[in-house]
């Protein structure tokens, strides 16, 4: 079977930039990575994550191109994960970041499966649509309501009781 997903540019322009992409079920997301990175015209080169992602983009559990965790910790890794472990028709949605310094930053979605064509190469770029800016796109992050914990008018604020807490001055 293969996948068809949409990749679209996360920005703030007027102009869409997308790219339609087919690739085996079967495949890896490292796989999907480096289809992504060359049919967005990157040299692959930098670190990049998925993230699941719920159906309102809201960002999960990564899954990351390289472990740089140290002591090998507990992450998954892009060449260990198939496409269909990660993706499915219930579950259709990922969060793409290619190059933590920049934040490119793309919405993944799967639109549809099919089944393999003869004599067709895959992965298989099968529709671009605008050009990439030079630079990636800002982003602005907004806070949820009562992130602000230093807020005094908020509800979780309180500095109250504090004396009450069972503290210890010589705990070390």
């Amino acid at each position: 079977m293969i996948y068809r997903f949409r990749v679209v540019l996360d920005n703030d322009t007027k102009e869409d930039i997308f790219r339609d992409i087919e690739i085996r079920k079967t495949d890896s997301l490292e796989d999907l990575h480096n289809v992504i990175t060359q049919s967005f015209g990157f040299d692959g080169s930098e670190m990049a994550s998925f993230y699941m992602s719920d159906d309102n983009w809201n960002q999960g559990e990564e899954i990351s191109l390289f472990d740089m965790t140290e002591g090998g910790g507990d992450i998954q890794l892009m060449n260990e994960k198939s496409l269909d472990s990660a993706v499915s028709e219930s579950s259709t949605k990922l969060i793409y970041v290619y190059d933590f310094l920049n934040m490119w930053t793309f919405l993944v979605e799967l639109a549809e499966v099919v089944e393999e064509a003869q004599g067709t190469d895959y992965p298989n770029l099968m529709f671009v649509h605008g050009q990439v800016p030079n630079e990636a796109p800002e982003k602005t992050f907004k806070a949820e309501k009562n992130e602000n914990f230093f807020d005094k008018n908020s509800d979780d604020f309180n500095i109250e009781g504090y004396d009450q807490l069972d503290y210890n001055d010589n705990w070390d």
